[in-house]
């Protein structure tokens, strides 16, 4: 393809201003800047094309026969620019939008939600990436993630979103029955449900004063949600997490038999690049829910 033979974008936007006005004046103060700086972007372009685009008569400016074919072309180019960028605008102001997360908190706390954003979003999709591996945003398809940890992922936008407790949870179920669940010392008597992080159990039951326990017997699951639906079903009792189980405390699937709560260590947090606030379906997703993490 031929290397297009073009002027400045700013002394056609100049040229058409002025051709529509027939004054350097309102040219100027439609377009934000002097009647000095549109003669001068006129100017430029007269001298680009070899040719007079205007005949000055004191303050008035009337149109040459060149202004008058030229205009009609510059008028398309720039009209064909506009309707391109306002639907490139839109397709960044709807469409799909991809959020990365952790499996556990996608099914427990995020996907529930989903519903009120789209009521005030129908425009966009929200597809969710549910994923314990960690998103490269240099790579990956992916505008905003839900991360579980510290908050140091240098080179990104952090906001945390929400802290959590750790905490018994079983089904209504073991309260009754031959070893009712009433004591944390009644654990002995029931089996132990795991997720990846084995160690929470040994804190809490130490923090809880309980001794001769094996913190690390029972089955284990490699999902925070697959140990909440065992503990929903009456299979042991899970050490949750707060962000996690609230719904199913809600709801009475599960109960919180004892009091004593650890804070966790890590906390739950927002992180994006920069460059996605330039988006308005992210700006939209990240404050909706970072008023639900403060709500919840």
């Amino acid at each position: 393809m031929a290397e297009r033979k073009l002027p400045p974008l700013n002394s056609l936007r100049a040229f058409e201003a002025t051709a529509r006005q027939l004054s350097f004046t309102r040219a100027g103060a439609e377009l934000h800047v002097t009647q000095a700086a549109v003669s001068h972007q006129i100017k430029a372009l007269e001298e680009w094309l070899g040719l007079a685009l205007f005949r000055r008569r004191g303050r008035a400016v009337v149109l040459t026969e060149n202004g008058q074919n030229y205009l009609a072309a510059v008028r398309e180019g720039l009209d064909i620019l506009a309707d391109a960028t306002d639907r490139l605008t839109r397709r960044q102001d709807s469409g799909v939008l991809t959020v990365a997360t952790l499996a556990s908190f996608a099914a427990a706390w995020l996907l529930p939600k989903l519903g009120r954003f789209r009521a005030l979003y129908p425009d966009i999709d929200v597809r969710v990436a549910a994923s314990d591996e960690m998103v490269d945003f240099a790579r990956d398809d992916v505008d905003l993630a839900i991360r579980y940890g510290r908050g140091d992922w240098p080179g990104l936008e952090v906001m945390q979103m929400m802290t959590e407790d750790l905490f018994p949870v079983c089904s209504p179920a073991l309260l009754q029955g031959p070893s009712p669940l009433q004591r944390p010392d009644d654990l002995r008597h029931h089996t132990l449900l795991h997720d990846d992080m084995r160690e929470t159990w040994r804190l809490w039951l130490l923090a809880a004063g309980v001794e001769g326990i094996d913190p690390h017997r029972g089955p284990g699951y490699n999902l925070s949600a697959l140990v909440i639906e065992a503990a929903a079903d009456g299979q042991g009792v899970a050490l949750a997490r707060s962000a996690l189980v609230r719904d199913h405390l809600a709801s009475g699937r599960l109960v919180k038999p004892f009091d004593i709560a650890l804070h966790a260590e890590y906390a739950y947090y927002l992180v994006y690049p920069a460059r996605s606030l330039t988006h308005p379906k992210v700006r939209a997703f990240r404050e909706w829910v970072l008023a639900e993490a403060g709500a919840a």
